[in-house]
C-alpha cells in the first residue's frame, strides 16, 4: 500500500505544534480538587510487569475481586480501530497521560495558511507530546468536539515515536485507512473529517478526564484489546493486578507467550 504525501494542511501542523503557547498559571480564583501524581518510570514499568499478560476480560474481574466493580469500566462504544489475531498487537497495557479538547467559541473569517498556523500554535496544540513517555498511553477527552479530525496517521505516529503504546480517545479520528496500515493501537468513538482550527482547543494537559463514562487521571492503568478499555486506579494497581491474575486461563497464557516468542 503506497501512502499519500502529507499535505499542505499537515505539514503546517507539524511545524508549528513545536512552538506550542505555555500553559498559563493557575489564577488565585481556580481551584482544583483532584491533585496530579507524579510517578517515576522505574515505579511505572514496576506496575506494568504487575499487568504483563492480562486481558481487558481478566482485570475486570479483578476490578470485581477488588470491589471497584464497573469503576473503570469504559463504554463499549470506545473500541479497536484494527485488531491482530494472529500476534495480538492492537492489545496494549500502559500508564496513562491525559489531555483535554474542547469545542471552540471562535471563527475566523478565512481559514488560510497563516490562520490555521496560529491555531496550531496558540489554541489547539499538542502541547502533550511533550509529556509521552516509553509505556505510556495517551487518554484524549474531546467527545463534545463534533466532526473535528484530532487524530490523523502523522500526529499519532509522531506519538508513537516519543513513547506511546497506543491513543484511547472520544474524539474524532481520520486517516483511518494509513492508521491501520501504520498498525499504531487506536481505540476510537467515530470518525472526524475537519481540521481542528477553528473547531476545538486543547483545555489542558495531564489533569482528570472523562472517557467512556470513567474517570482517567495521569498516572492510571489502562488495558485495551478487543474487548474495549478498562482503566485501574492507580493507587490500587498492584491489588488489582493480583486479583486478576488467576482469570488469566491458559489458553489466553499459551496465546501471549506465543504473541512474545514471534
Amino acid at each position: 500500500m503506497k501512502l499519500a504525501k502529507p499535505g499542505l494542511f499537515c505539514l503546517l501542523a507539524l511545524s508549528w505544534l513545536s512552538g506550542a503557547v505555555r500553559a498559563q498559571e493557575l489564577h488565585p480564583k481556580v481551584k482544583l480538587f483532584i491533585p496530579f501524581q507524579e510517578y517515576s518510570q522505574e515505579d511505572n514499568q514496576r506496575v506494568l510487569k504487575l499487568f504483563d499478560g492480562l486481558r481487558v476480560a481478566d482485570v475486570s474481574d479483578g476490578l470485581d475481586v477488588a470491589g471497584l466493580a464497573d469503576v473503570g469500566i469504559v463504554d463499549p462504544e470506545i473500541r479497536p480501530l484494527w485488531r491482530d489475531t494472529e500476534q495480538f498487537t492492537h492489545r496494549i497495557i500502559g500508564i496513562a497521560v491525559t489531555a483535554r479538547y474542547v469545542p471552540t467559541n471562535k471563527r475566523e473569517p478565512k481559514m488560510d495558511p497563516r490562520s490555521i498556523g496560529r491555531w496550531y500554535k496558540e489554541l489547539t496544540s499538542e502541547a502533550f507530546q511533550d509529556v509521552l513517555f516509553p509505556g505510556s498511553i495517551l487518554v484524549l477527552d474531546g467527545g463534545e468536539d463534533n466532526d473535528t479530525r484530532t487524530i490523523g496517521s502523522s500526529n499519532i505516529l509522531g506519538w508513537k515515536k516519543r513513547g506511546a503504546l497506543g491513543v484511547i480517545t472520544t474524539g474524532g479520528v481520520g486517516d483511518t485507512d494509513e492508521i491501520i496500515h501504520q498498525k499504531v493501537p487506536l481505540y476510537y468513538r467515530r470518525l472526524g473529517r475537519g481540521l481542528r482550527p477553528g473547531r476545538n482547543e486543547l483545555e489542558s494537559v495531564n489533569r482528570p478526564v472523562t472517557c467512556g463514562g470513567v474517570l482517567v487521571r495521569p498516572g492510571d492503568v489502562v488495558v485495551a484489546d478487543g474487548d474495549g478499555v478498562v482503566v485501574v486506579p492507580r493507587e490500587r494497581a498492584a491489588e488489582v493486578a493480583e486479583a486478576s491474575r488467576q482469570f488469566l486461563d491458559n489458553i489466553g497464557l499459551k496465546r501471549h507467550q506465543e504473541a512474545r516468542q514471534k
